[in-house]
């Protein structure tokens, strides 16, 4: 248990039976009253984003998390199998407990967090960086550095992400796994 003044970003509680992450917290003081803890909290299961208060000296259930490094082997349908860098152990996270999952590919370590009283895998998250090569794209022309438009490409991976029309197929780029977009060309 630990009191509600002691929330800080990252903390993980159980709330009515689902698991939260303080993703934002706030002392506030108003003129008349108690002080009152504002917390923004995220569902680990659903991502839902809520506002919850809380007054100071109350009491939570607090969770503690495991965050452990995870190598992606293989998928088989919506089951992705992970090897534990530690014990070497095959794990298997369901698709949609994955964020970055499309731009994954075998060999990527991700983070796996989980319930360490419980051994619950709550999610994974891929780097937010990751370096891809380009399957196919149509063939960029000098001068095409100019603007700011960009071209479909399709990455080794099967996802297809915008990039500069300066950028031709073989290249590898880097790109954000939260949404996609393209940071930079990477140097071979």
């Amino acid at each position: 248990m630990i009191k509600s003044q002691d929330i800080k970003k990252g903390t993980c509680i159980r709330l009515d039976g689902k698991l939260y992450f303080c993703i934002d917290f706030l002392h506030v003081k108003p003129g008349k009253g108690n002080t009152i803890m504002r917390t923004t909290l995220k569902d680990v299961v659903s991502g839902r984003v809520l506002e919850r208060r809380f007054n100071i000296g109350e009491a939570l259930e607090d969770v503690r998390v495991e965050r452990r490094p995870y190598q992606y082997s293989y998928a088989e349908g919506d089951q992705y199998h992970f090897l534990n860098q530690e014990t070497w152990d095959d794990v298997i996270i369901e698709k949609d407990l994955i964020t970055g999952v499309d731009f994954m590919k075998e060999g990527d370590v991700c983070e796996v967090v989980s319930d360490a009283s419980t051994e619950t895998i709550l999610f994974a998250e891929m780097p937010v960086k990751t370096h891809l090569k380009i399957t196919y794209t149509e063939p960029g022309l000098k001068g095409d550095t100019a603007t700011n438009a960009t071209k479909p490409a399709t990455l080794e991976t099967g996802v297809e992400v915008r990039v500069p029309l300066f950028i031709n197929e073989g290249e590898i780029i880097e790109v954000d796994t939260r949404d996609g977009s393209y940071l930079n060309r990477v140097k071979a």
